[in-house]
């Protein structure tokens, strides 16, 4: 007889949420991979690409129903990250406006790439163990 795996407690949350969630991380995660496949950049990828855009629009339209959630973490943590990327974004495009800046810029914008993927893998892996997600790293 196969051995049953442990059903987790999703502590009072409707899978159906759950698994919305999932969804966008992993619509967040194909705007990442585009941009590491492409000429884009990974934070450009991110804020620019429509599977991004749809998880954002997606985290804004459920966001009340996952309000006072463990979920709400994630949602806050998701729509941060593109928020957080997009203003980046702005002023790196100032520095390399500045055509001093334009090195610095590029490097800039390489690590925020680095810090986006962070961002949507430890999400990921906090909310597949069923755990709320911190902003004191944001």
């Amino acid at each position: 007889m196969p051995e049953q795996l442990p059903v987790p407690d999703l502590q009072g949350v409707r899978p159906s949420l759950v698994q919305l969630t999932h969804v966008i991380y992993g619509l967040h995660a194909v705007a990442v991979l585009v941009g590491v496949t492409s000429a884009a950049t990974v934070a450009g990828g991110f804020v620019f690409g429509l599977p991004s855009l749809i998880a954002v629009f997606l985290n804004y339209l459920k966001r009340s129903e996952v309000s006072g959630t463990w979920l709400e973490s994630h949602f806050r943590w998701q729509i941060r990250t593109f928020w957080f990327t997009a203003l980046w974004l702005v002023i790196y495009g100032l520095l390399i406006i500045t055509i001093i800046g334009i090195p610095v810029a590029f490097l800039l914008i390489a690590l925020l790439g680095l810090w986006v993927i962070y961002r949507v893998g430890r999400g990921w892996v906090a909310l597949s163990g069923v755990r709320p997600i911190g902003d004191h790293l944001s």
